[in-house]
This record gives C-alpha cells, sequence and structure tokens, in this order.
C-alpha cells in the first residue's frame, strides 16, 4: 500500500543532490543545498504531507492548488531540429513531488511487468532510483533476443508515443494513484494539484527532466502495458517507445492496431512517422547499426562507463583503468568521422564530449578546439549541453591549467559564431556555467546584458551565479539596489553571494535579513499560535520544525565557512 514517509523525502532530496534537479539543465547551488539540508527540507516535506493527510480530504488538493509553487518552464533541444518544454522547479516542491513518487514507484514496481524496461525501481538503492543495469541499450539487445525466439519469419514493429509527456491526464494519473491504497487519496489529490500548477493550469502534461514526472510516466503507461498483454500481444517498452514482435505480418498489423486501440483509450496516439514493420534481420541490422556495431572502437566509446567513485576502495586504480580505456580509443578519428556525416550521431558525440576530461590536457584541447570550432558546432548542436559540460569540467580541473586559457578563447568566441545557439534557454545555462571561472570585461558585458534583458529567472541566477564566483562588487552592488526588484529565487542566490564581499556583504544582510522570512516563506508553514492552538500543536507539533528561510540562511552560512 502507498505510504509516504520520511524516508522518501529525505531519499529525493539525496538523489537531487546527486543526480540533479532535471537532466536538461546544469547543476546550480540549490542542487548542493538539497545534499546539505537534505534532512531539515525533508522534515518540513513530511511535516506538510502528514498535516495535508490528516486533515479535510478536500484541503489535499485546495491546499497546494491556493499556493505560489515556484517554477519555470525552459526551452531545451530535442535532436538536430526539434525542441521540448522542460521544468525547473523550487528545491523545495521539486523534494515534495520526488518523495510522493519514490513512495508511489516503491508501491509500484511489484505491479509492473517485465518487459517494461525503463525506470525499474531499486527500493535499497539510495541515491539511485532506478535500475542502471535496465538502459536503453539493454532494452534493445533484449529485443533481438525476443525476435529470434520466434523465428527467422518473425516481424517487427517499431513504434512509439507522439508527444507522450505533453499528453498524459492528470485526471488518470489521480486515479492510477487511487488504486495503489492506503494514503492514495491524499496523495493522488496531492500530484494532482501540484501538476496542475506546475502545468500552468492545464490538466495534462508533466514536468520533463525531473524523476517524479518518470515515476508517474511508468505509473501511467503500466495501464496501457496491461491492456497490452491482456490482449496477448507480444510487447517490450523502454518509456514511450514500443516494440512490438509478431509471428507474420497480418499478425504484426493486428498487434498495432490493438496498440493503437489501447493508447486511443487514455487519449494518446501513435506517432506515424517513427511506426516500421521490419523483418527480423532487418531490425537486427537495424539495432546493431544504432548501437554501433559498425565500429570497433565506436562500440567501445558508446558502451564505456564513465561514472568514477572517489570513495571506492581503489579510487585511484579506477581512475586510472578508466584512463587508460579511454586513452587507448582513437577519440579525434571518431570525432572527425562524425563530421563528415550529414547528422553526427549524438550519443556518440556526447560521450565523446564527457571523455575529455581522461584524455592528456593537449589532446583534450585538441577535442575541446574541434566541438567549439565555429563551423563543427552547429552540426553538433543536439550534443550542446554534454559538450558544454565537458567543457565545464576542463575548467574546473587544475590538473587542465595548462589550457584554461586556450579553453577560455575559444568559449568567448561562441556568442560571435553561434549566437543562434544560445538563443535556446538549457543551452544558454550550460554556457554561462562555462563563463563562471573567470571574470572579463567583454564576459562581464555578456551577463550584464543577459541579466537586464532576459525574462527567465533561471538564466537570471545563472548571471547571478557569475557574479558571485568572480567576486564582481559591481555586480554585486547593482544587485544590493535591486532588491526589492528580485525574485525570492534570485534574493536567495544573492544573499548567498553577499559572503564574498566582506563588510559590504555583512552589511547587505543586516538591511535585508528582516525581510527573508516572509519572502522566502513557502506556504506550508503551520499558522498555529501556541497560546491559543495548544490541542492543534499536540497532535501535529510541526511548530518545532525547521522554516524554509532559516534553513537557507544557515546553510549559506556554512557553505562560506567550507568554502
Amino acid at each position: 500500500m502507498l505510504k509516504p514517509a520520511l524516508h522518501h523525502f529525505e531519499r529525493a532530496a539525496r538523489e537531487i543532490a546527486a543526480h540533479g534537479d532535471n537532466d536538461t539543465i546544469p547543476f546550480d547551488l540549490d542542487v548542493r543545498f538539497c545534499g546539505d539540508q537534505a534532512n531539515a527540507l525533508a522534515a518540513i516535506a513530511f511535516g506538510f504531507f502528514e498535516e495535508l493527510r490528516d486533515g479535510p480530504a478536500k484541503e489535499n488538493h485546495e491546499r497546494i492548488a491556493a499556493m505560489h509553487v515556484c517554477s519555470e518552464r525552459l526551452i531545451a533541444p530535442s535532436g538536430p531540429a526539434g525542441f521540448r518544454v522542460v521544468t525547473k522547479i523550487h528545491p523545495f516542491w521539486n523534494i515534495y513531488l520526488n518523495g510522493l513518487a519514490i513512495a508511489i514507484a516503491e508501491t509500484l514496481e511489484p505491479l509492473r511487468a517485465p518487459e517494461a524496461h525503463s525506470y525499474r525501481f531499486l527500493p535499497d538503492g539510495g541515491e539511485q532510483l532506478f535500475d542502471p543495469n535496465r538502459s536503453w541499450r539493454a532494452f534493445k539487445e533484449a529485443t533481438i533476443v525476443d525476435a529470434d525466439s520466434i523465428g527467422p519469419g518473425a516481424v517487427i514493429v517499431q513504434t512509439d508515443i507522439s508527444s507522450y509527456y505533453e499528453h498524459v491526464s492528470h485526471h488518470y494519473i489521480e486515479n492510477f494513484i487511487n488504486d495503489l491504497g492506503g494514503d492514495s487519496k491524499q496523495v493522488s489529490k496531492q500530484v494532482n494539484a501540484l501538476l496542475g500548477k506546475l502545468s500552468a493550469g492545464r490538466s495534462f502534461g508533466l514536468p520533463v527532466g525531473g524523476q517524479g514526472a518518470r515515476v508517474l510516466s511508468e505509473l501511467f503507461l503500466n495501464q496501457v502495458d496491461s491492456a497490452l498483454t491482456a490482449a496477448g500481444v507480444n510487447w517490450s517498452r523502454y518509456v514511450d517507445d514500443y516494440i512490438l514482435i509478431a509471428a507474420n505480418t497480418a499478425e504484426a498489423y493486428r498487434a498495432l492496431g490493438v496498440s493503437a486501440q489501447c493508447l486511443m483509450d487514455y487519449g494518446l496516439s501513435l506517432n506515424k512517422s517513427k511506426t516500421v514493420l521490419l523483418s527480423s534481420k532487418h531490425y537486427r541490422d537495424y539495432v546493431n547499426s544504432q548501437l554501433g556495431g559498425d565500429d570497433g572502437e565506436a562500440v567501445k566509446l558508446r558502451t564505456i562507463d564513465l561514472k568514477f567513485d572517489p570513495y571506492s576502495d581503489n579510487p585511484d586504480e579506477d581512475y586510472e583503468s578508466l584512463k587508460e580505456t579511454v586513452e587507448t580509443l582513437e577519440v579525434r578519428r571518431l570525432l572527425n568521422r562524425e563530421l563528415e556525416k550529414a547528422l553526427p550521431d549524438t550519443f556518440l558525440v556526447a560521450q565523446i564530449g564527457r571523455t575529455m576530461r581522461l584524455h592528456d590536457p593537449i589532446i583534450a584541447l585538441e577535442i575541446a578546439s574541434t566541438l567549439l570550432d565555429g563551423k563543427n558546432l552547429h552540426a553538433f548542436r543536439s550534443s550542446f549541453s554534454t559538450i558544454m559540460r565537458g567543457i565545464a569540467n576542463l575548467r574546473a580541473d587544475e590538473r587542465f591549467a595548462l589550457i584554461h586559457s586556450s579553453i577560455d578563447l575559444l568559449l568567448d568566441a561562441v556568442p560571435v559564431h553561434s549566437a543562434h545557439l544560445l538563443k535556446v534557454d538549457t543551452s544558454l545555462l550550460h554556457y554561462m556555467r562555462c563563463l563562471r571561472f573567470r571574470s572579463t570585461p567583454e564576459r562581464a558585458l555578456y551577463v550584464r546584458n543577459l541579466y537586464e534583458t532576459t525574462q527567465l529567472d533561471t538564466l537570471r541566477r545563472a548571471c547571478l551565479d557569475c557574479w558571485r564566483n568572480w567576486g564582481d562588487r559591481a555586480g554585486f552592488n547593482y544587485l544590493r539596489n535591486r532588491w526589492h526588484q528580485m525574485t525570492a529565487e534570485g534574493q536567495r542566490l544573492f544573499w548567498l553571494a553577499t559572503y564574498k564581499f566582506g563588510d559590504e556583504g555583512e552589511a547587505a544582510r543586516r538591511q535585508f535579513r528582516h525581510a527573508t522570512p516572509q519572502a522566502w516563506a513557502l506556504g506550508v508553514e503551520v499558522p498555529l499560535d501556541e497560546k491559543k492552538d495548544k490541542e492543534k500543536l499536540r497532535r501535529h507539533p510541526r511548530g518545532a520544525e525547521p522554516r524554509f528561510a532559516a534553513v537557507f540562511e544557515t546553510w549559506a552560512e556554512e557553505v562560506e565557512r567550507a568554502d
């Protein structure tokens, strides 16, 4: 049965700290905040959940629906010519939604079919919510085995759901949560209200990029999966990609029709442009091509595990082994080969970006120069965020100090030759993350212009992060005189930045301290008076819980000491 508990919210906070709050945008200081203050933030979240759970049923929806749930919708690249909307959520509300989702995933996992390969929940996985062995690659390899088991005459249908995340109905999500028992009635109302806030008031759509949306997506499609099984369809699924395997063309067409009907019952449809029927041989060849089966070097690069745990028993040996493996690959040759293609392989280019930190500095600079060259960057636009992550890793690592100035020159040229790529919100965020390591007059002007012209608070916070890291007093004074014009999220980052500016920063904190408890209040604080409401406080003793503003102020001071 569904029973959200304190440990679900604690796990949500620590998972965000380990993997970020959204997989399309760079880590920011709130990600670190979630990890450092996981217990305090989880306590606030669980206390709020208990209050709603034990209160009037209708308040589970109405209380959240009446609140300001801070979030922002950003544009992110999707393939070489597509875009999608992703959602940046306030750290508390991200923990809250993910905590509820983790409790849902825990209850849902035993009910899921083995043919559903995506996001298989790990009950004891700690910061790792999902089984890393159930990857897209493993899914594709498993479907080849399934097709072979049917025989050489098998027909495979490859299809996916059209604009899936954008069309998920909140009403169905609420109903499917209700089926889980326990506290499901309360949780379903809260999730419905949160999704409505994050979808600009619409009754459909999931907030792309976070773990909560992934869990709710699997909850939704679990119903479709069950319907396909009941209809006798041989299916496998990874997120919204379906593979249907049949003995012949007639059976394959029947399976496709059944799938279309099952999806239609829930307001979804198949993507006609991505639906194909293939013979067993053609499917195998296609998958091998997808997985890089035609090039041994490419296969090694695709399958290499780039995770490095500095707290393992043998961290130095692990790192050197990984580094040695990467150095044996002809990465520059592979990169040049991708440049010759009309559409470079997005994953392969991204993997090259990830491996830059494992090369010697001079080779890393050669790769970075190729990736950031004005003639090449547009071709690699689908991998822009991963390339910038790789560049940021080089720029942050003192082992590559020899090439830092050269990398800075490459970065400063990007707005000149590839300004169109920086019109995309998430791409610009990744670029800004690379600028924070060094201040120049040109960068200072660029950041000031961006701050004054952007409508997105997430981008303004990226500007604030640059000024903070640069120790830019001009930027500090510019913001101090505009405190009341900043959003609560901007004010929090400015508060953290004040610790970089000595007496001036201390004076700014004294000046604005009286305003922070109200400005940063979440709306979940218990509005109880100890003298008048002793009985309520006895039943819900949340008066002893930390307040969000106080938690953040304490953390900001601790960060300054640690740094």
